[in-house]
């Protein structure tokens, strides 16, 4: 089966793992707010699961206007990682990014329910 995964594009295999990676941030964040050293079996707690939270300034990559906040959940191939954009009102847009060696999608995440997930997983982490 990994091996079918990885001969797909990742505008192929996006969906699939937007889908797992928001369950389980909510799996986390339902935890968190029990308790936030609660430990998951499989996942750790909330601050253990990604790699790093951090803001990107703009123009750090050739095309990007703009700054973001990056929730880096994972390095190498594949990678994946939320971008939060800000603005004096809050978050604006979230993107969801899967990359795979010279190959990448980003998913706009839209459902109301994700966004509310993942906006208070953001001021958890440390965004303004």
């Amino acid at each position: 089966m990994k091996n079918q995964q990885k001969n797909k594009s990742c505008k192929e295999r996006i969906a699939a793992k937007y889908k797992e990676t928001v369950e389980i941030l909510g799996r986390l964040y339902k935890n968190y707010c029990k308790d936030p050293e609660k430990n998951d079996p499989d996942y750790g707690t909330l601050f253990d699961y990604g790699l790093g939270f951090d803001y990107i300034e703009p123009r750090t990559f050739k095309d990007q206007r703009v700054g973001y906040y990056q929730y880096l959940l994972s390095w190498g191939g594949p990678s994946d990682e939320f971008r939060f954009y800000v603005r004096d009102s809050g978050i604006y847009r979230i993107e969801y990014w899967f990359l795979d060696w010279f190959d990448g999608a980003k998913r706009i995440v839209r459902s109301k329910k994700d966004f509310r997930l993942l906006s208070a997983i953001f001021y958890i982490m440390g965004g303004i």
